[in-house]
């Protein structure tokens, strides 16, 4: 006991584990195992968090079987799959550490890299991102679509990282209580973190092939991918000035059709010449009448914007430090 506490002592951090399953009843079990042995021998106060997200399988009763065994174990169960963002959202609403980690629930990821990532955000880090250096999946289903959308996020957003669908990060919990997670957007966590001014690393994690169950990612979801990217570079640039965004298309729009129309209506007026018929004349009316289109748009989503941040208390920063 003594020996306990002062492994506690010079581990002063509260971690929580945040674990989204979905179908893994082969692997739960093994799985808080292993957590619980890396950070009782790591001497940290910690809870394990699984959110078993509308698995259709045993995964629900093998993680209350274990639950008297591991006291640490919280079990959080969907009524239906509502996705993996929905499900660490509510791991990160449960969670009561000041260090927040998410890992997958199939084994791959390795617990036994979590003491060290959070030694990691001591150096001054708000968020440690997992790079599964050596990673054990297959090329053409998983590896190839993972390179070519790290590649694209990092170069399009700016936030560079070598993996940013590796699940295994650990989190400030002020970090971690500001994500605001739907659809697909748990793979772009650092974008989120970023915008809030988090101070961003990475660290080579260690990766296992997966031995039980399948696998519930494929290459089908890189246009989602694809989608999510858009979304988070309008978050990164227009979130709070959407009018900026949808004001100057519509306003390239507007002049590049009234420069037409004025052109037909010279030639009408002064030349003389027949332009009803002309394509180009319903191609500046187009223009026209899509830049008021769009302007409009921005209007109403800057009202939209005004009423969320109003309504909902949220500010359009994040401060790192008071000194007072």
């Amino acid at each position: 006991m003594v020996e306990r506490a002062l492994k506690h002592s010079k581990n002063a951090h509260y971690v929580s584990v945040v674990v989204p399953v979905y179908n893994e009843e082969e692997n739960v079990s093994e799985l808080v195992e292993r957590i619980h042995k890396s950070l009782s021998a790591a001497g940290f106060s910690f809870e394990i968090i699984v959110v078993d997200d509308g698995s259709t399988d045993r995964t629900a009763d093998v993680l209350k079987a274990i639950k008297e065994k591991y006291p640490e174990l919280k079990i959080v169960i969907f009524r239906r799959n509502f996705g993996q963002s929905a499900a660490m959202t509510a791991g990160f609403d449960i969670a009561k550490g000041d260090v927040v980690v998410t890992m997958d629930g199939d084994l791959q990821n390795d617990p036994s890299d979590i003491p060290g990532m959070v030694r990691k955000l001591e150096e001054g880090f708000d968020v440690v991102a997992g790079w599964r250096k050596d990673r054990k999946d297959a090329f053409i289903s998983r590896l190839l679509p993972s390179k070519i959308a790290n590649w694209l996020i990092g170069k399009t957003t700016g936030v560079r990282l070598h993996d940013y669908g590796c699940s295994l990060k650990a989190y400030r919990k002020e970090i971690s209580k500001n994500l605001l997670l739907y659809g697909e957007l748990h793979r772009f966590i650092p974008v989120l973190a970023s915008l809030q001014g988090a101070k961003i690393t990475e660290m080579v994690v260690a990766h296992h092939p997966r031995l039980k169950g399948k696998s519930k990612y494929g290459i089908g979801r890189t246009f989602r991918v694809l989608l999510d990217l858009i979304l988070m570079l309008f978050f990164q640039k227009f979130a709070t000035r959407p009018l900026q965004f949808f004001g100057s298309a519509g306003g390239l729009m507007f002049a590049a059709g009234l420069l037409i129309d004025l052109y037909l209506s010279f030639e009408k007026l002064v030349l003389g010449r027949e332009i009803g018929g002309r394509p180009l004349l319903l191609l500046g009316m187009l223009l026209i009448l899509s830049g008021l289109i769009l302007f409009g748009i921005g209007l109403l989503a800057e009202l939209v914007i005004r009423t969320y941040y109003e309504a909902s208390g949220k500010r359009i920063y994040a401060i790192r430090e008071i000194i007072q």
